[in-house]
């Protein structure tokens, strides 16, 4: 995939001002994992620090925007933006785990899947409570594993201020799941 060279460091790396065009990193499988689905895959975009420092500073000044006091992510590409930001915000990051992954105590939120049901984790951690949080993923389709993110955090006493993903889905509308959450996206389709 290209890279963009927006100033004249020599680093490859856009001004802090410019825009890409993300699009650009995003590679498009179509039949996968089944026929009839198009498949956005972000690893092109993972793999070439250009994009991936750039949705880091957008994500993070988004989390500035909506006063966040700490980062939590999905299980497990939603790991892969989640931290960085962090990192960057100076602010903590709290997995959410799939079911079984993280030592006890925790707390979960069971959610409905195509081919069945699945379940979101997280430590069980009073500090938490009454903190604003953001939830980054990398992608929205129907909003049912991040909407179970919600409630998981709900149920922490935790004030949700924002879900933000990379790509959203428009027409699979998960957005429609989440009425009193701030919904953000970075790229649509």
């Amino acid at each position: 995939m290209p890279g963009a060279n927006a100033n004249d460091s020599g680093n490859d790396m856009p001004a802090s001002n410019s825009v890409l065009d993300l699009t650009q990193w995003v590679r498009d499988v179509p039949d996968y994992p089944k026929p009839g689905i198009l498949f956005r895959d972000l690893t092109p975009l993972m793999a070439d620090p250009v994009p991936m420092r750039y949705v880091t500073d957008l994500l993070t000044r988004h989390l500035d925007d909506v006063g966040a006091e700490a980062v939590a992510a999905i299980d497990a590409r939603g790991f892969i933006f989640a931290a960085p930001v962090a990192v960057k915000a100076g602010i903590p990051f709290i997995p959410l785990r799939k079911s079984g992954k993280l030592p006890p105590a925790v707390i979960g939120a069971d959610y409905e899947l195509e081919y069945g049901t699945a379940r979101l984790e997280a430590r069980h951690d009073d500090l938490l409570a009454g903190k604003r949080v953001v939830i980054v993923d990398d992608l929205l389709a129907t909003g049912g594993t991040a909407a179970a993110a919600v409630q998981l955090l709900k149920n922490l006493d935790v004030i949700v201020a924002s879900c933000a993903f990379v790509v959203e889905l428009l027409p699979l509308n998960g957005r429609a799941r989440f009425e009193d959450v701030d919904v953000f996206s970075l790229l649509t389709y």
